[in-house]
């Protein structure tokens, strides 16, 4: 081979060589360093589906309170809460404050107020607490409505979920009309379901529309292990707006009853009885004077059987009092009784057995 092919070849190996090196360099530098920060990609406009909750969070953010109560020596609680007026009321659930010896509510600023319970409502989860000493400028949360709402519709909900404050969780209205066991063998009716993460810590905060408006209270979930596991639940709005200002007002709201106290209903249950056994009718009642008769156990007598109210079959105490609530304190309600096979109705008035 001459020396001139020779000394081509080697030019050839060469660049070659040079190209792998060039390459292999360029590559290092520009796509794989590790010695330099990356260059920074443009990031463009929020959707507006996040602008639309990072608006709603920053205006409904700082009405959020988070409430931790103390009892004792049996320690404390905590939850959620919000403001409800500019004079200092805030709104949570019951049992978020219910025992509590001491309330404290840490404010949007992160200055812990002392505050004083000043009425519950146990039949609907509900308490009002009023701040002791104003310091900052209180933000009332704008009020919506719930009877209007859709399944489907968007939520948010802010709370402070194991005590971790000012948390947004988003979602969607999963049902509506739903039924929520509370104090009492009562029962909360029209109860909103959601699927926005709500957990221990979230209760008594607010559920709101897309246009930052309450619609609902955050009061439960569902769960095995007690953590979000996609169905909570929000008292409404609409029952809200009713309940809060007659505990602002008295501290209390009335209970429709008529003065009788029932057999538990599985209990019921096992008897094979269809409606409410009365265990006993107390003295001076409505029930009382509608001449309604309690049950005999010794002589083996269920006495008057509770069936209907208005002509609507009811099955436990929950229900009783929710139809009890429709008819309204003061109102006749019209109960069907059976006794030893036979039925008839009676006219009784609805009063206050709180």
């Amino acid at each position: 081979m001459s020396s001139k092919r020779t000394g081509i070849y080697f030019l050839i190996w060469v660049l070659i060589l040079a190209t792998i090196y060039i390459g292999d360099r360029f590559v290092r530098d520009v796509y794989l360093t590790a010695d330099a920060p990356r260059a920074v990609t443009a990031r463009g406009t929020l959707a507006e589906s996040e602008q639309t909750s990072i608006k709603l969070f920053e205006q409904s953010a700082p009405s959020v309170v988070y409430i931790f109560t103390r009892n004792g020596k049996k320690g404390g609680g905590a939850g959620s809460g919000f403001i409800w007026d500019s004079v200092g009321h805030v709104v949570t659930n019951n049992h978020v404050v219910k025992g509590s010896r001491e309330v404290l509510v840490r404010m949007n600023d992160g200055e812990a107020v002392r505050a004083t319970v000043i009425g519950t409502a146990p039949d609907y989860d509900l308490a009002v607490v009023r701040l002791q000493d104003l310091r900052a400028v209180l933000r009332p949360i704008p009020i919506g409505k719930s009877r209007n709402l859709k399944v489907g519709q968007s939520v948010f909900a802010i709370g402070n979920p194991f005590g971790l404050t000012r948390t947004l969780t988003t979602g969607i209205i999963s049902a509506l009309d739903r039924r929520l066991p509370t104090a009492n063998n009562r029962e909360v009716a029209g109860v909103i379901q959601t699927d926005a993460a709500i957990n221990p810590g979230n209760s008594g905060g607010p559920l709101l529309d897309s246009a930052g408006r309450l619609i609902g209270v955050n009061t439960a979930i569902i769960s095995p292990g007690g953590a979000s596991a996609g169905i909570g639940f929000a008292v409404p709005v609409d029952i809200v707006n009713s309940i809060v200002p007659q505990l602002i007002d008295k501290g209390s709201v009335p209970r429709p009853g008529i003065g009788i106290v029932v057999l538990a209903e599985d209990s019921t249950a096992r008897l094979g009885v269809n409606g409410l056994v009365i265990q006993r009718v107390l003295p001076g009642s409505s029930a009382s004077r509608a001449g309604i008769r309690a049950a005999d156990f010794d002589r083996r007598s269920f006495g008057d059987v509770i069936t209907h109210v208005n002509g609507i079959p009811v099955r436990g105490i929950a229900q009783f009092a929710t139809e009890l609530g429709k008819v309204g304190i003061g109102n006749q309600a019209e109960l069907t009784l059976v006794n030893r096979g036979q039925s008839r109705t009676v006219l009784v008035i609805v009063s206050d057995i709180s």
